[in-house]
Protein backbone atom coordinates (compact mmCIF):
# COMPACT_ATOMS: atom_id res chain seq x y z
CA UNK A 1 0.00 0.00 0.00
CA UNK A 2 2.25 2.52 0.77
CA UNK A 3 4.43 1.79 -2.64
CA UNK A 4 1.23 2.88 -4.40
CA UNK A 5 0.90 5.64 -2.86
CA UNK A 6 4.55 6.45 -3.20
CA UNK A 7 4.26 5.81 -6.54
CA UNK A 8 0.95 8.18 -7.11
CA UNK A 9 2.81 10.69 -4.88
CA UNK A 10 5.81 10.63 -7.51
CA UNK A 11 3.31 10.48 -10.46
CA UNK A 12 1.85 13.52 -9.49
CA UNK A 13 5.46 15.68 -8.76
CA UNK A 14 6.29 14.59 -12.34
CA UNK A 15 3.46 15.92 -13.60
CA UNK A 16 3.17 19.26 -11.99
CA UNK A 17 6.73 19.80 -12.40
CA UNK A 18 6.37 19.22 -16.13
CA UNK A 19 3.31 21.27 -16.58
CA UNK A 20 4.59 23.59 -14.26
CA UNK A 21 7.44 24.11 -17.01
CA UNK A 22 5.52 23.86 -19.97
CA UNK A 23 3.15 26.28 -19.12
CA UNK A 24 5.88 28.73 -18.39
CA UNK A 25 7.34 28.27 -21.79
CA UNK A 26 3.75 28.61 -23.15
CA UNK A 27 3.30 32.01 -21.93
CA UNK A 28 6.50 32.75 -22.83
CA UNK A 29 5.73 32.30 -26.17
CA UNK A 30 2.18 33.88 -25.48
CA UNK A 31 0.56 30.65 -26.81
CA UNK A 32 -3.08 30.24 -26.94
CA UNK A 33 -4.60 30.05 -23.35
CA UNK A 34 -6.16 26.68 -24.19
CA UNK A 35 -2.79 25.30 -24.17
CA UNK A 36 -2.39 25.58 -20.87
CA UNK A 37 -5.48 22.94 -20.60
CA UNK A 38 -3.87 20.67 -22.83
CA UNK A 39 -0.39 21.29 -21.34
CA UNK A 40 -1.76 19.94 -17.76
CA UNK A 41 -4.09 16.85 -18.95
CA UNK A 42 -1.40 15.82 -21.16
CA UNK A 43 1.16 16.39 -18.23
CA UNK A 44 -0.76 13.93 -16.05
CA UNK A 45 -1.99 11.57 -18.63
CA UNK A 46 1.38 11.00 -20.10
CA UNK A 47 3.08 10.49 -16.19
CA UNK A 48 0.07 7.91 -15.43
CA UNK A 49 -0.20 6.60 -18.80
CA UNK A 50 3.28 5.88 -19.48
CA UNK A 51 5.08 5.60 -16.10
CA UNK A 52 2.59 3.75 -14.31
CA UNK A 53 1.16 1.92 -17.03
CA UNK A 54 0.89 -0.60 -13.84
CA UNK A 55 -1.24 1.37 -12.06
CA UNK A 56 -4.35 -0.82 -12.37
CA UNK A 57 -2.17 -3.46 -10.64
CA UNK A 58 -1.95 -0.94 -7.03
CA UNK A 59 -5.05 0.83 -8.03
CA UNK A 60 -6.68 -2.09 -5.21
CA UNK A 61 -4.29 -0.75 -2.94
CA UNK A 62 -4.89 2.89 -3.31
CA UNK A 63 -8.58 2.61 -3.29
CA UNK A 64 -8.40 -0.19 0.08
CA UNK A 65 -6.16 3.13 1.91
CA UNK A 66 -9.00 5.53 0.79
CA UNK A 67 -11.57 3.33 1.90
CA UNK A 68 -10.19 3.99 5.43
CA UNK A 69 -11.62 7.29 5.66
CA UNK A 70 -15.39 5.88 4.77
CA UNK A 71 -15.84 4.30 8.44
CA UNK A 72 -14.92 8.06 9.48
CA UNK A 73 -17.74 9.97 11.44
CA UNK A 74 -19.45 12.67 9.56
CA UNK A 75 -17.92 15.66 11.46
CA UNK A 76 -14.79 14.05 11.32
CA UNK A 77 -15.10 13.79 7.29
CA UNK A 78 -16.68 17.26 7.30
CA UNK A 79 -13.16 18.64 8.88
CA UNK A 80 -10.53 16.27 6.72
CA UNK A 81 -12.91 18.24 4.09
CA UNK A 82 -13.26 21.45 4.24
CA UNK A 83 -9.26 21.03 5.27
CA UNK A 84 -8.74 20.24 1.66
CA UNK A 85 -11.56 22.50 -0.02
CA UNK A 86 -11.81 25.66 2.08
CA UNK A 87 -8.49 26.88 0.41
CA UNK A 88 -9.17 25.63 -2.15
CA UNK A 89 -12.32 27.88 -2.36
CA UNK A 90 -11.02 30.91 -1.37
CA UNK A 91 -9.23 31.35 -4.63
CA UNK A 92 -12.67 32.76 -5.96
CA UNK A 93 -12.17 35.47 -3.16
CA UNK A 94 -8.55 35.75 -3.33
CA UNK A 95 -7.21 34.95 -6.70
CA UNK A 96 -4.14 37.28 -6.30
CA UNK A 97 -2.99 34.77 -3.60
CA UNK A 98 -4.02 31.28 -5.21
CA UNK A 99 -0.52 29.98 -5.57
CA UNK A 100 -0.44 30.28 -1.67
CA UNK A 101 -4.15 28.96 -1.24
CA UNK A 102 -2.92 25.87 -3.31
CA UNK A 103 -0.47 25.31 -0.70
CA UNK A 104 -2.34 25.79 2.20
CA UNK A 105 -4.58 23.54 0.92
CA UNK A 106 -2.62 20.39 -0.29
CA UNK A 107 -0.82 20.97 3.48
CA UNK A 108 -3.71 21.18 5.37
CA UNK A 109 -5.15 17.99 3.42
CA UNK A 110 -2.71 16.11 3.81
CA UNK A 111 -1.91 17.14 7.43
CA UNK A 112 -5.05 16.35 8.47
CA UNK A 113 -5.72 13.20 6.60
CA UNK A 114 -2.92 12.14 8.01
CA UNK A 115 -4.03 13.22 11.62
CA UNK A 116 -7.59 11.46 11.15
CA UNK A 117 -5.74 7.78 9.28
CA UNK A 118 -3.73 7.67 12.32
CA UNK A 119 -6.11 8.79 15.02
CA UNK A 120 -9.16 6.73 13.94
CA UNK A 121 -7.72 3.95 11.18
CA UNK A 122 -4.75 3.37 12.99
CA UNK A 123 -2.36 3.87 10.03
CA UNK A 124 0.75 6.29 10.47
CA UNK A 125 1.35 7.43 6.10
CA UNK A 126 3.81 9.26 6.71
CA UNK A 127 4.19 10.33 3.66
CA UNK A 128 1.23 12.07 3.81
CA UNK A 129 2.27 14.00 6.69
CA UNK A 130 5.59 15.20 4.86
CA UNK A 131 3.85 16.18 1.66
CA UNK A 132 1.69 18.53 4.14
CA UNK A 133 4.56 19.58 5.79
CA UNK A 134 6.32 20.63 2.95
CA UNK A 135 3.93 22.15 1.76
CA UNK A 136 2.92 24.34 4.72
CA UNK A 137 6.56 25.41 4.87
CA UNK A 138 6.52 26.95 1.68
CA UNK A 139 4.31 29.00 2.07
CA UNK A 140 6.02 31.45 3.81
CA UNK A 141 8.92 30.34 1.72
CA UNK A 142 6.79 31.42 -1.36
CA UNK A 143 5.70 34.88 0.22
CA UNK A 144 9.36 35.58 1.05
CA UNK A 145 10.40 34.88 -2.67
CA UNK A 146 7.63 36.32 -3.65
CA UNK A 147 7.86 39.66 -1.96
CA UNK A 148 11.59 39.91 -1.80
CA UNK A 149 13.14 38.59 -4.77
CA UNK A 150 10.53 38.50 -7.59
CA UNK A 151 8.39 41.69 -8.94
CA UNK A 152 7.25 39.08 -11.11
CA UNK A 153 3.75 37.17 -9.87
CA UNK A 154 4.54 34.85 -12.76
CA UNK A 155 7.63 33.43 -11.33
CA UNK A 156 5.92 33.26 -8.07
CA UNK A 157 3.35 30.84 -9.03
CA UNK A 158 5.82 28.79 -11.03
CA UNK A 159 8.07 28.72 -7.66
CA UNK A 160 5.15 27.48 -6.08
CA UNK A 161 4.39 24.74 -8.47
CA UNK A 162 7.98 23.48 -8.18
CA UNK A 163 7.37 23.55 -4.00
CA UNK A 164 3.99 21.26 -4.62
CA UNK A 165 6.33 19.01 -7.17
CA UNK A 166 8.89 19.16 -4.14
CA UNK A 167 6.60 17.88 -1.79
CA UNK A 168 5.21 15.69 -3.80
CA UNK A 169 8.46 14.27 -4.80
CA UNK A 170 9.64 13.96 -1.44
CA UNK A 171 6.80 11.94 0.23
CA UNK A 172 6.73 9.68 -2.73
CA UNK A 173 10.30 8.87 -2.34
CA UNK A 174 9.99 8.34 1.27
CA UNK A 175 6.98 6.09 0.72
CA UNK A 176 9.11 4.06 -1.78
CA UNK A 177 11.84 3.84 0.62
CA UNK A 178 10.05 3.33 3.72
CA UNK A 179 10.76 -0.20 4.83
CA UNK A 180 6.74 -0.91 6.27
Amino acid sequence: MRRAFGLLFVGVAISVGSASILSEIAFEHQDPIYYYGIIWLGSFAITFGAVFGKFRHILPSVRGRMKNSVKWSSPVKAINGLCWAAPFAMIGVFPHFYQYLILLGIGLGNASTYVFMKKFSGLANHEQIIVGAISLVAIPVAVFIDTSFVSNQTVAVIVSRLMIAAAYGTGGIYALAAKK
